[in-house]
């Protein structure tokens, strides 16, 4: 896999990448939402009570995305100040 730094990219690439990390983090928030949900239901239907544990750690499924977004965002506003 490729990495890029983000000092080597340029304003363009950075905006381009932040609004495809934008589009797959909500992509998959709102399947995660679904998921969770549906877990909810199977829950509160067997009487499994157990499974609220696996609800949190879904959601921290998402954090390197949140973090790598906002290095991004951080980026842009380092060289949009300059």
């Amino acid at each position: 896999m490729k990495t890029n730094k983000l000092s080597e990219l340029t304003l363009e690439e950075l905006h381009k990448e932040k609004n495809k990390l934008k589009g797959v983090v909500i992509g998959f928030g709102i399947v995660m939402l679904l998921a969770c949900g549906g877990l909810l239901f199977l829950i509160i239907k067997n009487q499994n009570f157990a499974l609220f544990a696996v609800i949190p750690g879904c959601m921290l499924t998402l954090l390197p995305s949140f973090i790598r977004l906002g290095q991004l965002n951080t980026e842009i506003k380092s060289r949009n100040s300059n």
